[in-house]
């Protein structure tokens, strides 16, 4: 390119070669511009560094807490915005490539150009300095040649004048008139010499002149006017090779934003509802119709209370604490309950001690029939495919055992035998765990729902008004599974009777026979307790918060009904209503002022 140019005339040391100074500035200043747009490149890429990084800790901070409900059933929202996490976070490796490639592939690339350039123009400028200073020598050698010709040429031609002057005068003599010529021949001679001297110097500096200005002078200017253009062609190439850097990822980019836009796509709000109805579905039945109650007809409920209140005025044999010792004999004890019947109290044991790890009960029997079915569903699969595993193992194990029958060089059956009992043993317990949740899910899968829901806490039976409680049951037939045998009802029915001090109680349930809704009454220690109807009212004195099993909290001014007065332990029974329906539970005594009927 520039021998081309060279030919066309246009290179700087023909059109510049006076401007060596300016073109010295010119390229320290290219060199500069170009080393700048290098500390750009720099820049550039430690932004991008801490983009990625930013981008990184923004999809941590937002990624979703893992949990196995969610694992199942999870919004088609949720998972894409999962998807969109792990797309942002491709991004961020993808600005961490153009970080990479633009530090390796254009950073370093313009540090050494830039070096090799500074190396090649501080070697091109020594050149032309030593060019230049040896032509102001060679000039400076034609000035004193000159001064020196013209010294002697002044000096010569004083002595031809002297001389022509002595000639002229009759009055020297011709030893003097001699010696005046020969002082100008001499100062000739030395002339003639000088001259010489500064013609042949005069000729050496106009060779080295025209040597320096047309030869050697356009050389360095053209290294200077290449070493330049080759910083415009690296500024050239380094940009490209910057936008080369951005144009290798943006298919992995785009790929990213396509799967943005396929989560997007992804997310069906019927599908999610759906979700959401499968997961808090609960089975009940919306409460029906409330019934009129008509006042002009007699309440047998209310006859019964009466003559139960009309027997307890009859006898007016009243207690320190306001209760007739007729019905402190009729009801039964807290801790009466237990002693006259253990097999009740074993059956309520067993079942607090046989709760799953996230607080359910291992029959699931304490959640909505809908999401009953669901769990007993899951824990028949999972079972279902522990059983399947074990037999494997199982198989494989016999298997080994009669290899090492056959070939008793090969291992010991009795090392096997007794792995292969415990893997019989646990066989055995898993088939009865799963026979057991297939007879709870085919119970709960063919039982009629008509109950209604937990909100609702009064319903009609047998033309009658009676008590309903969250668990739903409407009498105790419900208490007994298929094979006949007795279990407690899943809200426990010995936990409103037991208290708070006793550890087994619960705040929601009542006897066996209270809070069934059952207008019959089960026999206790052949004595039986009256549920429905209240002995009096009372008002709270303090706020109390529940803090035993078994107890309820009440606040402070609030009326309550009194269920069953205080035995001696400091506890007295009440009920109320709330938004759950009734409640019962425990309540201390001195916290309290009773008001019983007459």
């Amino acid at each position: 390119m520039a021998a081309q140019e060279i030919e066309n005339g246009t290179t700087w040391g023909k059109e510049l070669w006076d401007q060596f100074d300016n073109l010295a500035t010119h390229t320290q200043k290219g060199i500069d511009f170009f080393e700048r747009f290098g500390n750009f490149i720099r820049d550039r890429s430690a932004i991008e560094v801490e983009y990625a990084l930013k981008l990184r800790r923004l999809v941590k901070n937002y990624q979703p807490k893992k949990s196995k409900e969610d694992e199942e059933n999870e919004f088609s929202s949720l998972i894409a915005f999962k998807n969109v996490l792990k797309e942002v976070a491709d991004l961020a490796g993808q600005r961490e490539v153009v970080a990479e490639n633009l530090q390796n592939q254009v950073l370093q690339g313009i540090m050494l150009l830039a070096k090799i350039l500074r190396e090649e123009r501080k070697k091109a400028l020594n050149q032309g300095a030593g060019l230049t200073q040896s032509l102001h020598t060679q000039i400076g050698t034609l000035d004193r040649a000159k001064r020196s010709y013209e010294k002697a040429f002044r000096e010569a031609e004083k002595a031809i004048e002297s001389y022509h002057k002595a000639d002229a005068d009759f009055h020297l003599s011709r030893a003097d008139v001699e010696k005046q010529r020969v002082n100008m021949n001499i100062r000739n001679s030395q002339s003639e010499d000088a001259k010489s001297e500064y013609a042949n110097q005069l000729q050496i500096t106009n060779k080295q002149q025209q040597q320096h200005y047309q030869i050697a002078l356009p050389e360095v200017f053209n290294k200077l006017q290449e070493l330049d253009e080759k910083r415009t062609r690296g500024m050239k190439e380094f940009i490209k090779r910057a936008a080369d850097v951005e144009y290798e990822v943006s298919p992995i980019i785009a790929r990213c934003l396509e799967g943005m836009v396929k989560a997007a796509d992804s997310i069906n709000e019927k599908d999610d509802s759906m979700i959401v109805i499968e997961k808090y579905q609960s089975g009940f039945q919306p409460p029906g119709d409330i019934p009129f109650e008509d006042l002009s007809k007699p309440d047998p409920d209310a006859a019964n209370n009466s003559q139960t209140h009309n027997s307890s005025t009859g006898l007016n044999h009243m207690t320190g604490k306001g209760t007739t010792k007729d019905k402190l004999k009729k009801r039964v004890g807290i801790f009466g309950i237990f002693t006259g019947n253990k097999k009740i109290l074993e059956a309520y044991i067993h079942v607090k001690n046989n709760l799953t790890t996230d607080g359910l009960k291992e029959d699931f029997s304490d959640l909505p029939p809908t999401q009953r079915r669901k769990k007993l569903t899951a824990k028949v699969q999972e079972l279902q495919q522990k059983v399947a595993q074990e037999q494997a193992a199982s198989d494989g194990l016999m298997k080994m055992k009669g290899v090492y029958e056959a070939n008793s060089m090969l291992g010991d059956p009795r090392t096997v035998e007794e792995q292969l009992n415990e893997s019989v043993n646990r066989l055995d317990r898993l088939r009865h765990e799963l026979l057991r949740y297939q007879k709870l899910l085919e119970q709960a899968n063919n039982q009629t729902f008509i109950q209604h829901s937990p909100q609702s806490n009064r319903v009609i039976q047998n033309g009658q008004r009676s008590s309903r409680h969250s668990n739903g049951s409407s009498n105790h037939e419900n208490s007994h599974d298929d094979n006949g045998e007795d279990h407690p009802d899943d809200a426990g029915s010995l936990s409103s009777s037991a208290s708070p001090e006793s550890g087994l109680g619960t705040s929601h349930t009542s006897l066996p026979g209270s809070g069934q809704g059952s207008t019959n009454e089960q026999p206790m220690n052949e004595e039986y307790y009256e549920a429905d109807a209240p002995l009096g009212t009372c008002r709270a004195l303090y706020p109390f918060d529940a803090t035993s099993e078994g107890s309820i909290p009440m606040s402070e001014g609030e009326e309550l009904q009194v269920i069953e007065v205080d035995q001696g332990d400091g506890w007295t029974r009440v009920r109320r209503f709330s938004s759950k329906g009734w409640e019962e539970g425990f309540v201390p005594t001195s916290y309290i002022e009773c008001t019983l009927y007459a």
